[in-house]
């Protein structure tokens, strides 16, 4: 089998790494051509090129550009495909995407694998990126069996763990785990560079650790993918937001009526309830 890959970055390079020590033959396309010759120096695909048509003789496409280039490129890809290619998309966002491209397109079917690093580009590539992360699908009503049936066999082979939602639930879920966690500790960075001090600012560069580290992390990351999210998962995000905010202000006010049993109570519940969401 031929799988297409059309944007060689993190995603992209890791999925070529992974289908190709499967034993796929990985069809690479992206937008520089110095970016197609990293890709086959490093064994990421066995043919890249800046021209889409080289996709024509896939099976399979995956499209992992950034999200906001994912329906554009889809417009431009799917003149040179026949109709029997499947294509699906790595998108984090999956309803706008969906909605777009189902209508056009009866062999496509949404995805989203959650799995990441802050650094970007083909060179942050890795080898088994996908291996025991969640991998999402989201097909809808027209989506055909056979189309679901083939892209979770190549999920599955990534070593992923496979899950299927409607594509507004993934939304409304990412925002929650996701999107949300990029806004909250992008303000916790600023807030920390709003201190005045310079001298207590410069202690507090010098003293952060690892509780830092760990909560600055996705805030810190690739800034274009963070507007992204905000610009296509929009409504579900503030959503999120506006639930934060009031979670927020329980705790300053549990503070500043000095209630400490209170805030023991709500800081103990939160202990029970994150390993609900992380080992």
């Amino acid at each position: 089998m031929k799988i297409g890959i059309l944007g060689l970055g993190l995603i992209g390079g890791s999925l070529g790494y992974d289908l190709r020590s499967l034993g796929y033959d990985v069809l690479g396309v992206t937008r520089q051509e110095s970016t197609c010759e990293r890709a086959i120096a490093l064994g990421i695909v066995d043919q890249a090129s800046v021209d889409m048509s080289l996709l024509a003789a896939a099976d399979v496409i995956f499209i992992c550009t950034p999200i906001g280039m994912i329906i554009p490129q889809f417009q431009q890809l799917i003149n040179y495909l026949p109709a029997t290619t499947v294509i699906t998309d790595v998108g984090s966002v999956k309803a706008p995407i969906v909605e777009k491209i189902a209508p056009i397109w009866e062999n496509f079917i949404g995805g989203h694998p959650m799995a990441g690093t802050t650094d970007s580009g083909i060179d942050a590539a890795q080898r088994h990126l996908f291996m025991g992360r969640p991998y999402v699908l989201t097909p809808d009503a027209t989506t055909p069996k056979t189309a679901i049936s083939l892209i979770a066999e190549i999920v599955r082979s990534l070593g992923a763990n496979l899950y299927y939602c409607p594509p507004e639930q993934h939304d409304t879920a990412v925002s929650l785990i996701s999107h949300l966690p990029v806004m909250v500790s992008a303000s916790l960075i600023a807030t920390c560079m709003g201190e005045t001090d310079s001298q207590v600012l410069q202690l507090a560069q010098n003293l952060a650790s690892s509780g830092f580290r760990d909560t600055s992390r996705v805030g810190g990351g690739n800034p274009e993918l963070g507007v992204m999210m905000a610009q296509y998962n929009r409504q579900a995000l503030l959503s999120s937001l506006h639930q934060y905010r009031q979670r927020l202000d329980e705790l300053t006010n549990l503070i500043e009526q000095q209630d400490w049993q209170g805030l023991q109570l709500k800081l103990e519940s939160n202990r029970n309830d994150r390993p609900k969401f992380v080992d």
